[in-house]
């Protein structure tokens, strides 16, 4: 339980900072990805490859992930449904008999119908999804964060020595 609030408090802690929308935004898509897909799959290393090297937010990626995979059982029976179409089209299965005979294709388990359906969902999902988290993530920085900013509050809590150490702390150990 306290992991999962140490991960919340991170997450708004990382909403309230400098961090960029676009960062942001695309962990949170795919953070859904990863939600969708089998923890311990090639999808899953692809993904996680794509957020180290473009520099989106970890943070908000595994956090997604974490709430999409449990939203995930809630689609199965749709994602089942989709990937029983593609994988049983005819005009696919030179193709599907193909990357299962390569070497490595073969761990994404793309023949496993809610694994292949929730992956084109989740592709098809994702442009979508980031552009949505997007425009969450300004609005909260213009509205709630601002407005939170002007309050009473904030204002007084900030002007107090318990504050003003912990943003020392906070400067030098970046916790």
């Amino acid at each position: 339980m306290t992991l999962l609030l140490k991960q919340l408090y991170a997450f708004i802690k990382l909403l309230n900072s400098d961090t960029g929308t676009n960062q942001i935004a695309a962990g949170l898509a795919c953070g859904m990805i990863l939600g969708f897909a089998p923890f311990f799959s090639l999808q899953t290393a692809l993904v996680l490859f794509l957020v180290f090297i473009f520099r989106i937010q970890l943070g908000a990626a595994f956090l997604s992930a974490f709430f999409f995979k449990f939203i995930a059982f809630l689609f199965d029976p749709a994602t089942d449904f989709l990937g029983r179409k593609i994988l049983e089209s005819a005009a696919l299965k030179p193709l599907f008999t193909e990357m299962y005979n390569m070497p490595i294709v073969p761990f994404t388990r793309f023949n496993n119908s809610i694994v292949m359906g929730s992956l084109v969902f989740s592709i098809i999902m994702t442009p979508f999804l980031f552009f949505i988290f997007k425009r969450l993530v300004i609005q909260y920085r213009q509205s709630i964060l601002e407005r939170f900013k002007q309050s009473r509050l904030w204002k007084s809590l900030t002007a107090t020595k318990l504050y003003l150490w912990y943003q020392k702390y906070d400067d030098l150990y970046n916790v």
